[in-house]
């Protein structure tokens, strides 16, 4: 484990929320209460940024950004147990980190809880287990066909996925604690942050048991 690549992971994870956070709230601003347009701004301006931070820092850490893709890697031994804790730490700290450089560059108070109560119900809960599957069956499938496609086939995924699943695909449990302390488009109640995360955990399960079956080399 070196310096370079936990700084690249909380720089990286930093950068998302960024995107995720600051695109919202520029939408919210200029949507004029169109929230279909507000959230077609907030979906390209995130598939955009992880496309960038991907492309430029895939070769440095592997570009998690994401304690489920962390986890995902090391349980199919391709990334080591002792340097998952590190990752999904600085992860965690980056994302919240990039949400409050967000708050500062929009003249927004720094320290928020969100108050946003939607997000929560059997429905946002399957949605997160499949928007967490289908991203870690993006990047084991594109690595397994186009490895030097992975950072468009994640930008892309997610940019549709903000639309065809009812959370808004988090995906993320480093994202979702983050937004937790946004009360802004993109935030999410703190109360409803375990859950979020527990599906996102059992997703990594279930791709855990189906993807290396379903993407094994012959």
């Amino acid at each position: 484990m070196t310096g370079q690549k936990l700084l690249a992971e909380g720089l990286g994870t930093a950068m998302l929320l960024i995107g995720v956070v600051g695109s919202g709230i520029m939408a919210e601003n200029l949507a004029g209460g169109n929230v279909a347009l507000a959230l077609l701004a907030n979906a390209i301006a995130t598939g955009c940024m992880l496309y960038v931070i991907i492309t430029t820092l895939g070769p440095v850490s592997g570009a998690h950004f994401n304690p489920a893709v962390t986890l995902a890697f090391a349980l199919r031994g391709d990334h080591s147990w002792s340097a998952s804790a590190p990752y999904i730490a600085v992860q965690i700290i980056g994302g919240i980190l990039g949400v409050w450089a967000c708050h500062v560059m929009f003249d927004l108070a720094i320290l928020q809880s969100s108050e946003t109560m939607h997000r929560t119900g059997t429905a946002q809960w399957l949605s997160e287990i499949l928007a967490t599957f289908g991203l870690l069956f993006v990047i084991f499938g594109g690595l397994r066909s186009r490895p030097d496609a992975v950072p468009a086939l994640v930008g892309l995924y997610i940019t549709g996925a903000y639309w065809f699943t009812s959370s808004t695909s988090f995906a993320n449990p480093a994202v979702t604690i983050a937004r937790g302390f946004s009360d802004t488009f993109a935030g999410i109640y703190p109360g409803h942050i375990p859950m979020f995360i527990a599906m996102q955990v059992i997703a990594v399960g279930i791709g855990h048991i189906t993807l290396p079956r379903l993407f094994a080399r012959g």
